[in-house]
């Protein structure tokens, strides 16, 4: 059975570049490997991320990221059925809200709402309008095609 999950959690540290970089290069090799796609937001101390996959494989995956001692305050947001996958062009593309952040406030795009909002108060669906929304820009880094 097809599944998206979403989640939200707290930082147990700094979100540095190295500590991203080691989640994205697991993710884009255990996902290729597992069918999972999905995409990975992080800024300002918090980690929201989207996973697409089957409803077993999902599971699993989320019992080792309650496990991992990176993050802490863990709330799933929304799990659900689907027919097709939202992200399926990528194992694990990544947005840094902060950098997106610069990025859209050049743009003249925060009057739209794309970053004021908190993850985790919103619910599932308007969590994936904001995350479309991010995608949308072009602002996607170190995203690995599936």
């Amino acid at each position: 059975m097809l599944t998206r999950m979403i989640y939200v959690s707290t930082a147990v540290g700094p979100i540095t570049t190295a500590v991203t970089g080691t989640i994205l290069r697991s993710a884009k090799a255990h996902n290729a490997a597992h069918g999972i796609t999905g995409v990975l937001c992080q800024g300002q101390g918090t980690y929201m991320q989207v996973l697409e996959g089957e409803r077993n494989t999902l599971d699993e995956l989320y019992a080792r990221i309650q496990a991992d001692k990176r993050h802490h305050n863990i709330v799933l947001r929304q799990i659900e059925t689907i027919t097709r996958r939202r992200y399926a062009k990528w194992s694990m593309a990544h947005v840094d809200l902060t950098q997106a952040h610069a990025h859209l406030t050049k743009m003249e795009q925060m009057a739209q709402g794309l970053l004021n909002f908190d993850p985790k108060t919103n619910d599932g669906e308007q969590l994936l309008e904001k995350i479309d929304a991010l995608l949308a820009t072009g602002i996607v880094m170190q995203a690995p095609v599936v």
